[in-house]
């Protein structure tokens, strides 16, 4: 059976060696059809304590590590990339 993989902010980054990530996700509301957001949160290893709070990542799912973690992160997401200049001739 595949990993899941899934793309989320990290919320929280007190724990040693876990990162707390928030996945939102947006689903149509059954009876009125209104989009709406759900999010739930997911403990993820982090075995170098390298992410911080604020940077979007990648976690995919792994065999259970303790109680909560059943997570780990893969990488950063760069979202914040630089655009390719275009020099526009006017």
């Amino acid at each position: 059976m595949p990993k899941r993989v899934l793309t989320g902010l990290i919320v929280s980054d007190k724990g040693d060696k876990t990162v707390v990530v928030n996945v939102e996700r947006k689903v149509k509301h059954p009876l009125y059809g209104k989009i709406i957001r759900r999010s739930k949160k997911y403990h993820a290893h982090d075995e170098a304590n390298e992410f911080k709070a604020g940077e979007t990542v990648r976690i995919e799912e792994i065999a259970p590590m303790s109680k909560l973690k059943t997570w780990k992160v893969l990488d950063r997401v760069n979202t914040h990339a630089t655009p390719e200049r275009v020099d526009v001739d006017a």
